[in-house]
This record gives C-alpha cells, sequence and structure tokens, in this order.
C-alpha cells in the first residue's frame, strides 16, 4: 500500500504537471489569451464581393458588424476578416482597395466587441494597419513569403498562422502535382516556421496550415487531413480551415450551400488529430459538435 507522503507529493506532483501544460498552451493574441488545450472556432468574416460561398453578403460595414454579432453570440472565438478573396481562380486586388474593405471593419469590430480579431491577408501594410487597430493574429494563406511579410510581423509581434499554398489563386487548382502531399506540404511550412524563427517569432506563437483546397486535388486533401497528427508533432498549433469546400462536394455530391455536415465531418476528424483551431462559415454546429469532442476526451 503506497504511503501517505508518496500519496501527498504524487498529487502535487500531477497538479504541477497539469498546470504545467495548461500554461504552456495559453496564447496571448494582441492581449487576450485563449487555452489551446481546448477547441475554438474562427468564424469567417469575407469582406469581398467574390470569395467561393458568401461573396457579396458582407461588404457593407452595418451588415459585417451584424454577422460578426451573431457569431461571437453562437460561440467563436476569433473573427478572420479578409478583403481579397483567394478562391480558385481568383485574381489579386490592389494594396488599397484590400486596406479599404479590411482596416475600417477590424477597427469597428475591436472597437464595439471583445474578441479576437484574426487578419486574413499577405500585405506588409494591410497587416500593419490591422494590427494597429487591434488585430490580434495574422492569417497569411501565403505564408508570409511577400516582401516585407516576415519583417512586419515580427516586428507586430502578435501571433501568425503560416498555410501552405501550391501556386496562385489563379493557377493553384490547374493539375497540382506532389512527389509527397504530405512530405511536401511539412517541409514547406517547417522551413517557412523556420525562417519566422530565426527572426524572433516564438515558436507557440506559429501556427499552421496545411492549406486543403489550395492546390490539391482529392486524394491530397484526403491525405492530408489523414495525417494531421504527424503535423501536430512538429510542435506547432495546427489551424484547419475545409468549411464547405470542394472536396466534401467531390465526396458527397452537394453543391456549396449543402456541406454543412460535410463540412463538420472533416473538423471532427481533424480534432482528433489534434488541430485546435477551425476556420468556418457555421459557428454554432462546429461549436456545439467541438464542445462535446473536447468533453468525451477530458474524461480519458
Amino acid at each position: 500500500m503506497s504511503s501517505p507522503i508518496f500519496l501527498v507529493l504524487l498529487f502535487f506532483l500531477h497538479s504541477y504537471l497539469l498546470s504545467t501544460i495548461a500554461a504552456m498552451s495559453v496564447v496571448s493574441f494582441g492581449g487576450k489569451q485563449l487555452d489551446l488545450t481546448r477547441p475554438h472556432v474562427m468564424g469567417i468574416l469575407n469582406v469581398t464581393p467574390d470569395s467561393f460561398s458568401d461573396g457579396g453578403k458582407f461588404n457593407t460595414l452595418d451588415v459585417a458588424l451584424s454577422r460578426v454579432e451573431e457569431m461571437l453570440n453562437e460561440g467563436a472565438s476569433f473573427i478572420d476578416v479578409g478583403g481579397e478573396s483567394t478562391r480558385p481562380g481568383a485574381t489579386p486586388v490592389s494594396l488599397q482597395e484590400e486596406l479599404d474593405r479590411v482596416v475600417p471593419v477590424v477597427e469597428a469590430i475591436t472597437s464595439r466587441f471583445d474578441t479576437v480579431v484574426s487578419v486574413d491577408t499577405s500585405a506588409p501594410e494591410v497587416m500593419r494597419l490591422a494590427c494597429g487597430e487591434g488585430a490580434g493574429l495574422i492569417n497569411d494563406v501565403r505564408a508570409l513569403e511577400r516582401d516585407g511579410a516576415v519583417e512586419a510581423a515580427v516586428e507586430l509581434g502578435v501571433p501568425v498562422c503560416l498555410m501552405h499554398m501550391k501556386g496562385t489563386p489563379e493557377s493553384m487548382q490547374h493539375a497540382p502535382v506532389y512527389d509527397s502531399a504530405f512530405d511536401d506540404v511539412v517541409d514547406y511550412l517547417e522551413n517557412r516556421a523556420a525562417i519566422v524563427e530565426r527572426l524572433g517569432v516564438n515558436k507557440a506563437d506559429i501556427f499552421l496550415d496545411p492549406g486543403i483546397g489550395f492546390g490539391k486535388k482529392l486524394q491530397h486533401n484526403l491525405t492530408l487531413l489523414n495525417r494531421l497528427d504527424g503535423l501536430k508533432k512538429r510542435g506547432y498549433e495546427v489551424l484547419i480551415g475545409a468549411s464547405r469546400k470542394t472536396l466534401i462536394g467531390d465526396v458527397l455530391n452537394l453543391d456549396v450551400g449543402e456541406r454543412l455536415y460535410g463540412s463538420m465531418g472533416v473538423h471532427a476528424a481533424a480534432y482528433s488529430k489534434g488541430s485546435r483551431i477551425f476556420r468556418v462559415h457555421d459557428v454554432r454546429p462546429h461549436v456545439e459538435m467541438l464542445e462535446m469532442m473536447y468533453r468525451i476526451e477530458r474524461e480519458r
């Protein structure tokens, strides 16, 4: 039978380990802290006329703010504001147009709501002005590859999400080819993360996104989703965004507006592989599904 002293020591050791793990998983986003041991939903706010699923719906300020309030009431932890569509075949917008779309919306959100605002951009000028208005996360589909983007992220001192995209939005779905989809994507993301770390961003503030649907065929996407735990084992938090995407339509033969349940299935699988941030259009169903998965997992 174990001695009382041993049991007391074991209790304190267990408590210490739990508190240490929790502390390591708390990330500050522009002063707002989130515990990434539990799942978080990032609500998509496209202030664009041409995004693949909701283009034109939220590109006036009043409508955008109403949508933000709705997503926050449904449980979103982040609001991801994007002013340039990156759907397959999309063409770039001018810097001034992106600034005009994004910066006023970020300022309006941060002045009215207590939430983390993520800015979905590749332009360092947009990063600087959006973070100056209170954005707490840079979410870049080009993994800070544009000139000056890494330097801007280091200077701003907020967490960054680096995504993999093969090619450009205009061309990325034109017969993408990989030696190994998983290895190629992981090698690219690790290389980009190493550059960002070397210039001064903490590893805990770097999130990786495999870029589902960005220069990938159906089998590439399925392989990446099935092996997400291999990406998580590299020591980075993994953000996943498969909401309403083409792979769901390919598997289930459904139009964009009918892909909620398929989106939830993909994100549930991603949660089981270690992802903790989910970029979605449909907030409440994902919040409820992920909360149940978290509570069940916690009982282990």
